[in-house]
């Protein structure tokens, strides 16, 4: 689905969430619609796609009831993801840069323009992220700028800030989040903010507190396979491993659709990863622990979010396994590997949970940035005294 060279894509369609965007768009009409949402739900299930919506709502030029017109200049600018009135902030990797906040500030707003025309140019893309990426101080103030601009166009600005607990402890500090709070306190008139988290309790309470928060659930297995098939043009076969594999969401699932020229999809690469760990973790040798962990970098901890959760999913289908319902696992291609660990690490389902504690505090690690290889080799070496009969 590429576009041909220096052409612009549509957005593609929004998949699921019709009550959600009734009740939205209900809320709109009778302009009962809050002046800061907070959407929050797994990643990769359509958050930033209704967001989008949203702001096409917001900004659409002849509104109704069910929604915006599609037809409106407002709303084709919005579908090009061009309308001079919408601002969407999302985490970056930090650019290297010296002199001052200044020009840090123009870094990050001139990588913000390169990420958003990479997003118009392929708008359907994996939901994939190994590198650390932040929501900086320096995003926020250039955020603020904007804020205090009157709109371009019409009477409304939309502001929307994407992975907003990306906001928290950066740089050993709530800054970030602090001068976010500032303006969704007093916003100027006509101005509209919609967050979106992967973990909103990672944001500070006072944001949590200043916004309405709606809840975004996965969407069916159908319903990911049918987009996959049908927006995406993925194979059937592809398009339902992928789907089995996503959880209910559509951004995950295109990172397990393999690259045009036969690249390895990139999830599944990572899942293989996490395997890997989960196998060290129970081998008897400490060695295969340590000589796993240098797999890793020695900086960019908070690149390991997708490796964890995949790790939470091998060790899901293990308890599944240990309880004797193998067909329930969700890594069913690996059926009969997760049957050989069990058996080999006798491996029982009370075990589970702690190992589940585990990864929560590696995680938790991963969000302070703390070196990559000493966050893996303490998983391991804790997975291996909760998961084995004996510890080593």
């Amino acid at each position: 689905m590429a576009p041909a060279e220096g052409e612009l894509m549509n957005l593609h369609p929004l998949s699921g969430h019709e009550a959600i965007r009734r009740a939205l768009a209900a809320s709109h009409h009778r302009e009962e619609l809050p002046t800061a949402l907070l959407l929050h739900g797994p990643p990769g299930v359509g958050k930033q796609r209704l967001a989008l919506w949203i702001g096409q709502l917001l900004l659409c030029e002849a509104r109704g009831e069910a929604g915006p017109c599609d037809a409106c200049k407002s709303c084709r600018l919005q579908l090009r993801l061009e309308h001079p009135d919408f601002h969407w902030f999302l985490p970056l990797k930090r650019p290297s840069v010296t002199g001052g906040s200044e020009r840090l500030d123009d870094a990050l707003e001139e990588a913000r323009w390169e990420r958003l025309e990479e997003i118009r140019a392929s708008p359907l893309h994996a939901s994939v992220h190994e590198e650390p990426r932040g929501l900086y101080l320096g995003t926020v103030r250039n955020l603020r700028r904007r804020v205090q601009r009157r709109p371009s166009t019409g009477t409304r600005q939309v502001f929307l800030v994407a992975e907003a607990e990306l906001l928290a402890a950066q740089e050993s500090s709530a800054e970030a989040g602090n001068a976010l709070l500032k303006s969704l306190e007093e916003p100027p008139e006509g101005t509209s903010f919609i967050l979106t988290s992967n973990e909103p309790e990672r944001l500070l309470p006072t944001i949590r507190s200043r916004s309405v928060q709606v809840h975004i659930a996965g969407l069916t297995g159908e319903e990911v396979e049918h987009f996959l098939t049908t927006v995406a043009e993925v194979e059937e076969e592809t398009a339902k491993k992928a789907a089995s594999l996503a959880q209910g969401s559509i951004g995950r699932a295109m990172g397990f659709v393999p690259g045009e020229s036969g690249q390895e999809a990139p999830l599944d690469d990572l899942r293989r990863k996490a395997f890997r760990l989960v196998r060290a973790a129970i081998a008897p040798r400490p060695g295969e622990r340590f000589l796993r962990s240098l797999d890793f970098p020695p900086a960019g901890g908070r690149g390991l979010g997708e490796t964890l959760s995949f790790v939470e999913s091998w060790l899901r289908d293990l308890a599944v396994v240990a309880l004797g319902d193998p067909d329930s696992v969700l890594n069913s291609d690996a059926r009969a590997g997760l049957e050989e660990l069990v058996t080999r690490g006798r491996i029982r389902p009370e075990l589970i949970p702690e190992s589940l504690h585990a990864v929560d505090r590696a995680r938790m690690l991963a969000a302070g940035n703390v070196n990559p290889q000493l966050i893996v080799h303490g998983l391991l070496h804790d997975l291996a005294r909760s998961l084995t009969v004996e510890a080593p």
